[in-house]
């Protein structure tokens, strides 16, 4: 009997153990639930900036970026990520990718309808953008919550326009910046302006010049094709696609035949810019090219190319475009993205950026916006001793063109010049 007591007992303090197990177990999953839909549901456009801030303080935040300039990583691993820490208590994390790699991610995140993406925030312009337009990957309008926004000139085309797209506060500005040919004044006292005279050049240097199968490359074209339209403005405006067809025929008609010429006979082509930099480092070639105004300074720098080397833009124009920051539609931490992307643009971010022992990039901020303690600071940076200034060169400048142009390029010349 009494046995029988202490199960019957036992039993039920058991069932009751469990069934208050259950409960308490069904509370802290509606609870944490509770916490994460509030989180999730939270409006962060229309929340004030110090609920912004008190939400990023604390939290990890994802960066996809483009890591093949050593500059621009020690830029960021140095300067970056410890400053964030020390001022905004962020954590941030930097993973490798660019353009296919960021659009092939969110892509695959989206068709499986991944609430939480691996990455907040990415690096992107042009083609990158438009893409991720085209499958709503990006969140915003967003660049009116930043408060260091009011120093950028938002009416500025070449910033309020990304390859013929208006930015309409998808994307933050981070960067601005002009591609220029490359060549050393002593061994080409005379460098080709035009794509005549690059004919000629190429004839009668035969081998000293290619095109790189990469974003410097693709943009290369994109300046010749823009030349042969007769106009700085030819490629302006939406995508033709029958100028494209009549214009790309002429230039790969040129390309080939003069890829005799060209650096290995024109029988392949780089695939990194990295190559093309090593081969005029070492006057295997004799012309280059590149972004951040041809990227001479901190090559001479470092010792790569030689005193001697100098920067221009093509006389029908060369391409100036800004470069950007977005944050992914299912970032996990909207907030911190924001504050990363504010304090990015901050002046004193972008005087670190700025400075010739660095980065040596152009500021995407108007000067004349500033507070004058930084006015002062930017106006006493010291001017390249190698390369042309921005300003030098956009007077020769052309707008990116649509980025269908881009796409198409990249596959037809894999088409109509590689694979020929």
């Amino acid at each position: 009997m009494v046995i029988s007591l202490i199960y019957s007992v036992k039993t039920h303090y058991k069932f009751t153990m469990q069934k208050y197990s259950c409960f308490l177990l069904f509370v802290i999953t509606l609870f944490f639930t509770s916490c994460e839909s509030t989180k999730e549901s939270k409006n962060w456009k229309q929340a004030s900036w110090s609920e912004i801030e008190q939400e990023a303080n604390g939290s990890t935040v994802n960066f996809m970026m483009w890591q093949g300039s050593p500059i621009v990583n020690d830029y960021i691993n140095n300067y970056v990520k410890p400053t964030l820490k020390e001022k905004h208590n962020i954590e941030l994390n930097i993973s490798s990718g660019q353009g296919p790699e960021i659009v092939q991610l969110l892509m695959g995140e989206k068709q499986a309808n991944s609430k939480n993406g691996q990455v907040d925030m990415v690096w992107i312009n042009g083609e990158t953008f438009f893409q991720l337009r085209k499958i709503d990957a990006l969140w915003g309008p967003f660049t009116e919550k930043l408060p260091n926004a009011q120093y950028i000139d938002f009416s500025d085309p070449f910033i309020n326009t990304d390859f013929q797209q208006e930015i309409n506060g998808m994307e933050c500005p981070w960067g601005i910046n002009q591609f220029a040919f490359v060549y050393d004044s002593t061994k080409t006292p005379t460098p080709p302006k035009t794509l005549p005279e690059l004919e000629t050049f190429v004839k009668t240097h035969p081998g000293t010049f290619t095109i790189s199968n990469d974003f410097s490359g693709m943009t290369l074209l994109k300046c010749f094709m823009a030349e042969l339209s007769g106009s700085p403005e030819g490629l302006d405006g939406e995508f033709n696609q029958q100028k494209y067809d009549t214009l790309s025929a002429q230039l790969w008609d040129y390309i080939n035949r003069n890829r005799k010429y060209f650096w290995k006979e024109g029988q392949t082509f780089p695939k990194e810019h990295s190559k093309m930099d090593q081969m005029f480092s070492s006057g295997e070639i004799l012309l280059s090219y590149g972004f951040s105004e041809g990227g001479i300074e901190d090559k001479v720098l470092q010792g790569l190319f030689p005193k001697s080397t100098k920067g221009y833009a093509w006389e029908n124009g060369t391409v100036l475009n800004s470069n950007y920051l977005g944050i992914t539609h299912n970032s996990p931490n909207k907030a911190g993205a924001m504050q990363v992307i504010n304090f990015l643009i901050s002046p004193e971010a972008q005087l670190k950026r700025a400075d010739p022992s660095g980065m040596n990039a152009n500021p995407v901020l108007d000067i004349s916006k500033l507070p004058e303690e930084y006015k002062s600071k930017f106006e006493k940076i010291t001017a390249r001793q190698y390369g042309p200034s921005l300003e030098e060169l956009s007077k020769n400048a052309i707008k990116e063109p649509a980025p269908e142009y881009m796409l198409n390029i990249y596959e037809d010349f894999r088409t109509y010049v590689i694979e020929k």
